[in-house]
């Protein structure tokens, strides 16, 4: 029977692996779970930098004398 979900196989370092056995073992999940959580937050870190630099990019360019008020944007 296919996987329901793609899978992937990876190569890991000993201490990586004992890091995230000890984290399985805690939390009485498998070690694909942890493994796939810690992918997920790995990919959310790098979302939030990416969203924080372009932030800070137009917040160098922001000119408050030509900017809208409140009521202009919802009037």
């Amino acid at each position: 029977m296919p996987a329901k979900n793609p899978r992937v196989n990876i190569v890991i370092d000993r201490q990586t692996y004992g890091a995230m056995l000890a984290i399985a073992s805690a939390q009485d999940v498998p070690l694909s779970m942890v493994a796939r959580d810690l992918i997920r937050d790995a990919l959310e870190l790098r979302e939030d930098a990416a969203l924080c630099e372009f932030a800070e990019k137009r917040e160098s360019t922001f000119d408050s004398a030509e900017a809208l008020t409140h009521e202009e944007v919802w009037e």
